[in-house]
């Protein structure tokens, strides 16, 4: 699969900010904080109840590199996995070095830039604009409704079933 690029500004904040700022009077290490963020990302994906087992999450602040390992039951798991990682704001890569179950052919990807919708974006994949259902089930739960697609979000683009 390989390693991936995100937006450092776009997606999920899950950690830094308030924390990060509270904090700053225990001056926590840059392992510390790291670990934090690992964990909070391990936690956002293990709320989206893909079936992941043995999930570990490690990132690296400074490269803003999450590099994840564990179990996939399939290689759509595995793909919703990345994006859970680098849909996260701060996060730049996803190096995804899970293993899958049960293999299956892999996506495409697709980078929301100003404008696009579910629609425009299955009518250049898969020239139909009606498609867009697809790439929106293939994006839960990371996606809660069609419209809700924002600049920087990286989405899967499935193949079409034959």
């Amino acid at each position: 699969m390989g390693l991936f690029s995100f937006i450092k500004e776009a997606g999920e904040k899950l950690f830094g900010g308030k924390e990060a700022q509270a904090s700053a009077a225990a001056a926590p290490t840059q392992a510390e904080l790291d670990a934090r963020a690992g964990r909070a990302i391990e936690t956002y994906i293990a709320a989206q109840n893909l079936g992941v087992s043995d999930l570990r999450v490690a990132f690296e602040g400074p490269e803003g590199k999450v590099t994840v390992t564990g179990t996939a039951p399939t290689q759509t798991v595995k793909e919703k996995v990345t994006l859970c990682c680098g849909n996260v704001a701060s996060v730049t890569s996803v190096d995804n070095q899970m293993a899958v179950t049960h293999p299956e052919p892999e996506a495409q990807y697709h980078d929301v830039v100003r404008g696009d919708t579910l629609s425009a974006i299955a009518k250049k994949f898969y020239g139909d604009a009606n498609k867009y259902p697809v790439i929106f089930e293939a994006n839960k739960p990371m996606l809660s409704h069609p419209d809700k697609i924002y600049p920087g979000q990286k989405l899967r683009i499935p193949p079409l079933a034959s």
